[in-house]
């Protein structure tokens, strides 16, 4: 999944975005208000899955980022971080829009269950086992399998494979999988996602005679059969704490 931190303390916030990475999640990390709407609003911005928004952001508050984004429509699953734990907190955060709220300190094995939760409750956000052919991609579990054979991907070949996989049969461009599977800020030429397409295309494709991860030329790529088939369902941490 892409997902959105919203986190002006520095510590807690690469904490929580280094935490959410090691589960090859896509992470992009903000600290501000200003910041957290230019990434969700912006024409032509990339779309993220979730966004784990801190409350007591410096100028204006996670409540009022909250309701602006659903002002404008956007379903985007929020999940607020606060150390505010009045009853009247909670509701005021329900009440702008948030899905989940979670107290400070927490555990981060609690915010990741928060986030996969919430991760189930978007239909759009299919979270079983997905397969193309005899590819199964499972992002619970975080597998890939090719027939009887387990694919071993880098973090990276992970992430480009969930961006292929959940678009099926969609064609992406090289911007659209820098913008999906690399962090907003990183540096990711035309040509390095080449590299990792030829990596990808080693290990699920070549050992099989079943071709799925496809080059339309001048457009981009795609995983997907030859007949176009579309993706079916395959049905003790320590406390972080902050001020928010």
């Amino acid at each position: 999944m892409r997902i959105l931190v919203v986190e002006d303390e520095p510590q807690l916030g690469k904490q929580v975005a280094a935490g959410l990475r090691e589960e090859l999640h896509t992470v992009d990390l903000v600290v501000d208000a200003r910041s957290a709407l230019a990434h969700l609003i912006a024409p032509g911005d990339t779309d993220y899955d979730i966004v784990v928004l801190d409350v007591l952001l410096p100028g204006v508050d996670g409540f009022t980022v909250c309701r602006e984004v659903r002002r404008r429509g956007l379903r985007i699953p929020i999940l607020m971080l606060t150390a505010r734990q009045a009853i009247e907190d909670r509701v005021e955060g329900l009440d702008a829009g948030a899905d989940d709220y979670l107290i400070k300190p927490f555990a981060f094995a609690e915010l990741l269950a928060r986030v996969r939760a919430l991760g189930r409750r978007e239909p759009g956000l299919q979270v079983g086992p997905l397969r193309i052919a005899d590819l199964t991609f499972d992002p619970l579990a975080k597998r890939v399998e090719r027939g009887e054979s387990v694919i071993s991907l880098t973090a990276r070949e992970y992430a480009i494979v969930e961006l292929l996989i959940r678009h099926s049969p969609q064609v992406l461009s090289r911007d659209q999988i820098a913008s999906g599977a690399w962090d907003r800020d990183a540096d990711h030429a035309s040509n390095v996602i080449d590299v990792f397409i030829r990596n990808l295309r080693r290990k699920i494709d070549d050992p099989f005679p079943t071709k799925l991860l496809h080059t339309v030329r001048g457009v981009g790529y795609t995983l997907r059969t030859s007949d176009n088939d579309l993706v079916g369902d395959a049905s003790g941490t320590p406390a972080m704490r902050g001020h928010g």
